[in-house]
């Protein structure tokens, strides 16, 4: 990556920014981080809580070529963000499906990525990632307070924004390598292995039609996820979590990304 990093103290998105600088020709490995959004965004058109110095809004430029697998994409950069949770707040932090990192069931950051199209060929790839820091639980807005977590809570001290920064940066450039390497299994079998549960487990997912329940079977070579309900196997590339387990309160994805 070139790793141009471009420190903002303000802005509405990073992804916003990061992709403006890719339409005008910035490089791979152009990097937007600010301290604060005023409108960040994640899946679904939901806004992203960023309060100015409590978590790392970062946004990193790439150019894949035509054959990439660019719908590994979420699942390749969260488990960038996990592996840098993990190295500099020492917490055995777990990647949800499909762009979610979580500690113990709370929610502490999560990914959103976007491209831009000309034809069939991807000129560009956006990776954001929101990650909450330092705050307490008090800083959360109440209805959030349940499932949102922060490296400050799951650690019990505060983590520098800088190092978690460089190794999100480092520990990206060897996850979505194997995107662009023709080698999509070695995304889905890592996101497997760090998902914060596993194949067999009760799963329920929201999904445009309806909640849907039934036993997690694991995920094709595209990410998407397979559920084995009462019907038959179903597979969903678009939905997301509501609960694992048979003893778990719904987690919720109001919050983030």
């Amino acid at each position: 990556m070139n790793d141009s990093v471009c420190f903002l103290d303000t802005c509405v998105s990073t992804n916003d920014e990061a992709r403006k600088r890719a339409r005008e020709g910035a490089p791979a490995g152009t990097v937007v981080v600010a301290r604060e959004q005023t409108g960040g965004r994640g899946t679904k058109g939901r806004s992203w809580f960023s309060p100015r110095g409590a978590g790392l809004y970062v946004s990193v430029v790439l150019r894949p070529g035509t054959d990439a697998a660019l719908s590994l994409l979420p699942l390749a950069a969260g488990l960038a963000a996990r592996r840098s949770v993990e190295r500099t707040a020492g917490i055995p932090a777990k990647v949800r499906w499909p762009n979610d990192i979580v500690w113990q069931g709370r929610k502490l950051g999560g990914i959103l990525c976007e491209s831009g199209l000309s034809g069939f060929r991807s000129r560009y790839a956006i990776v954001g990632l929101g990650l909450n820091l330092s705050q307490d639980e008090s800083d959360f807005p109440e209805e959030w307070r349940a499932r949102a977590g922060s490296l400050r809570l799951a650690a019990g001290r505060i983590i520098d924004r800088e190092d978690v920064l460089a190794a999100f940066l480092e520990e990206l450039e060897g996850a979505v390598a194997p995107l662009f390497e023709k080698r999509p299994e070695d995304v889905v079998d890592a996101f497997l292995l760090h998902a914060e549960a596993g194949p067999g487990e009760a799963i329920r997912l929201r999904t445009a039609s309806g909640d849907v329940a039934g036993l997690f079977e694991g995920l094709d070579i595209d990410g998407a996820i397979r559920v084995r309900t009462a019907g038959g196997t179903r597979r969903f590339v678009s939905a997301e979590i509501v609960s694992f387990g048979l003893d778990r309160a719904p987690s919720g994805e109001s919050f983030g990304v």
